[in-house]
């Protein structure tokens, strides 16, 4: 802007200069050759320059036509053919000057008023732009607000539906088990249904809860070294065991090649993606239906090797216009698909999004009453191979049997819950209610009387964390190294990292998964050993 500014300055004095010259030009014909009434010719000259140069320029222009004429009064200076003038001519030609001057200057000054307008509205238009540029942002805002509102109406609606339904199966089933708790088969039987209804709220949370992580980027893609055929070795297993209760034959291509197994990935997305997959094609396929995978390796460049799995089922398929809402939370395509436990309808939502955070692509062709075909390709970077360690070979076999334990949970049913599971294991528990009483029974015993502890976060008189710290406070040689695993409800991302800040070691969501348990347990008890 002040470069533009600066050759527009220089612009406008090249144009004084010329207006300049171009009057005395005008001068020196007007007398050379006698012109009757040069005034008018003076006058002519004089506006057209100072117009066309401006006001600043026509008043530079100006005075040097007069000083042009008089420095020349009453002087004979042929030299340069000149012919001295009188002053009546003197005075008109001063008198036109002025009169030009101060046209040009209410002209000039008109012109910068009329600038001044043109700029204001510029101004005004730019504000009004901004303004409807404001308002369509805020009316883009009000419809997100209001699909949102609707979303989280809809979810709170199924969420409703979903909870209510297994919910009131577990009620019902528990008041027969009371009235008939003669009948031993029908209570066995109930049992064994309300774990069903259990199990699938337990799913619901979980799938809630992942959703949740995915969609607001609250969960870090974490990585490990990983075995592919192990991994699907043992999804084979809970597949299998699925589809056999569905009189479903599962059919894993013989010629998969394993290019490259050992990858550097996350084995939970990777279970999580694929037991989805599985899972959606059994509960869709009738009994003596059929799921076939061919597995195989696309690309292997820079090192990171992708591979391809094709998973096709004889199902009851899906329809043209269902299929392009499939990875949609709550997507499900039967008005009556929310009855008998058929699914939170985010499975397919979950896969999508996570096959995306891995960097990978899924895809579905599906056609009603033949079935639906999944293409899943997932870039992976290569890993060595590991050498087996002592370490290795003690987690295979997560024995807690004889560690000596210390639980700290308020809560009297889930401290009785992980009590029995874990003494059932073999190990020695401990038990205490509260931070504090954790904090004061570490430091009042000898070092090496616990393995490992146990602590809840949501507790009264000191929570978990607190207690935690104060433990890694005290002065003693162990105070730094037992190992203090969190079990708690709390499993968001932002939740284990306050665990992990607090010097917990790591992180058990509840429900407990006691073989999770074992294995958590057993990894950090030996690396206190190795330490030591």
């Amino acid at each position: 802007m002040r470069k533009n500014n600066f050759m527009n300055k220089i612009i406008k004095l090249k144009g004084s200069i010329l207006a300049g010259i171009i009057q005395i030009f005008a001068c020196l014909i007007v007398y050379k050759f006698n012109i009757p009434n040069p005034n008018i010719v003076l006058f002519v000259v004089l506006s057209a320059s100072i117009v066309q140069s401006g006001y600043l320029a026509g008043i530079i222009s100006g005075v040097i036509a007069v000083l042009y004429s008089a420095f020349f009064f009453s002087t004979d200076h042929s030299w340069i053919f000149y012919t001295p003038i009188n002053r009546d001519k003197l005075c008109v030609i001063v008198l036109g000057v002025i009169s030009n001057i101060i046209l040009v200057g209410n002209l000039q000054e008109a012109n910068r008023q009329a600038e001044h307008k043109i700029a204001k509205l510029e101004s005004e238009k730019k504000q009004k732009k901004k303004e409807l540029e404001q308002q369509d942002e805020l009316h883009k805002a009000l419809i997100a607000a209001d699909t949102a509102n609707r979303a989280k109406s809809t979810f709170l609606l199924n969420m409703s539906h979903d909870i209510r339904t297994p919910l009131n199966g577990i009620m019902g089933l528990l008041k027969i088990n009371m009235a008939h708790s003669e009948d031993e088969e029908l209570v066995r039987e109930n049992y064994k249904e309300m774990e069903k209804a259990a199990n699938h709220l337990l799913s619901l949370i979980n799938d809630v809860l992942q959703m949740s992580k995915l969609e607001d980027g609250r969960e870090e893609l974490s990585s490990e070294l990983v075995c592919l055929p192990d991994v699907f070795y043992d999804m084979k297993a809970i597949i299998d065991g699925s589809a056999l209760d569905k009189g479903i034959s599962v059919d894993f291509s013989e010629d998969s090649i394993w290019v490259h197994p050992y990858v550097i990935t996350n084995p939970l997305y990777l279970r999580q993606i694929f037991l989805n997959i599985y899972g959606n094609s059994i509960k869709f396929t009738n009994f003596g239906g059929k799921i076939s995978t061919k597995q195989e390796c696309i690309e292997e460049k820079d090192n990171v090797i992708t591979y391809r799995w094709i998973i096709s089922d004889t199902g009851i398929g899906m329809s043209k216009e269902f299929l392009k809402h499939i990875f949609e939370p709550f997507a499900q395509e039967r008005a009556d698909a929310r009855s008998n436990y058929h699914g939170t309808g985010l499975g397919m939502a979950i896969v999508k999004k996570m096959i995306d955070k891995m960097g990978g692509t899924i895809s579905v062709t599906s056609e009603v009453g033949k079935g639906s075909t999944f293409v899943v390709e997932l870039p992976f970077e290569m890993g060595a191979a590991p050498e087996k360690s002592k370490k290795e070979e003690a987690d295979k076999e997560n024995s807690i049997h004889g560690l000596n334990l210390m639980l700290v949970e308020d809560n009297e049913l889930n401290a009785e819950v992980a009590e029995i599971l874990l003494e059932d294991e073999g190990a020695i528990i401990t038990m205490v209610n509260d931070g504090q009483q954790a904090v004061e029974l570490f430091n009042n015993n000898p070092v090496g009387t616990f393995d490992a502890i146990l602590m809840d976060i949501m507790m009264p008189v000191m929570d978990g964390l607190t207690a935690t710290k104060a433990i890694r406070a005290l002065n003693r040689p162990d105070a730094g190294i037992i190992p203090i695993i969190a079990m708690t409800a709390n499993d968001f991302a932002e939740d284990v990292q306050r665990c992990l800040d607090a010097g917990m070691n790591a992180h058990l969501a509840k429900p407990l998964d006691i073989e999770k348990v074992k294995k958590t347990i057993c990894e950090h008890t030996i690396e206190l050993y190795n330490k030591e």
